[in-house]
């Protein structure tokens, strides 16, 4: 079939798929920095990225013929993404669940928010941040609550081992510092 003829896919769903799924019956934990950076994206969206493109689109409609019209055709379908990330960005808001991880400053215990040093069996130190889901960059070290890794170090303290459970088998890993930001930075 030419592809002409092939119905393009609105694809909701697209980007959800991109992230992990929010496990069933939690929320949606984000940092006050992850939840500034998506609502700042948000308002960009709305307030100057679409309004430039609809401005292009009614344009190029004024150009007359539309079906080999390219501005048109591409301006139709950029204003599809937009339209579809503003609709995924307000239902991530929607659910979101701000947690300030400054609140356990000077803690030695892991919960949502810390940065963790610690060492694998083999004595290799990696250093993560645990953050929301929204907020994932592992090349960062910016590691979601619900990686197996995140929730192996949950709760546990500096000094202590805890057991990862890997496709290679367990692993132990030792922890070797946990910090928080400063209060109200």
């Amino acid at each position: 079939m030419n592809k002409a003829f092939v119905k393009e896919s609105d694809g909701d769903d697209d980007e959800e798929l991109a992230l992990p799924a929010i496990p069933a019956g939690t929320k949606n934990y984000m940092t006050p920095a992850g939840h500034k950076r998506i609502k700042d994206e948000l308002l960009q969206l709305i307030d100057v990225d679409r309004p430039e493109v609809v401005r292009i689109v009614h344009w190029a409609a004024s150009n007359g013929d539309r079906s080999e019209n390219g501005d048109y055709i591409y301006g139709k379908r950029r204003l599809r993404e937009i339209d579809r990330r503003i609709r995924f960005l307000t239902k991530r808001l929607d659910i979101a669940e701000v947690v300030d991880p400054s609140i356990h400053h000077g803690n030695d215990q892991v919960f949502f928010g810390a940065t963790v040093t610690y060492e694998n069996q083999d004595g290799i130190e990696h250093t993560v941040t645990i953050v929301g889901i929204d907020e994932l960059d592992p090349l960062n070290g910016k590691i979601s609550w619900i990686s197996p890794v995140a929730r192996a170090l949950t709760k546990a303290r500096e000094g202590d081992e805890v057991t990862l459970q890997t496709p290679a088998g367990v692993e132990q890993l030792t922890i070797l510092d946990v910090s928080y930001p400063a209060p109200g930075k």
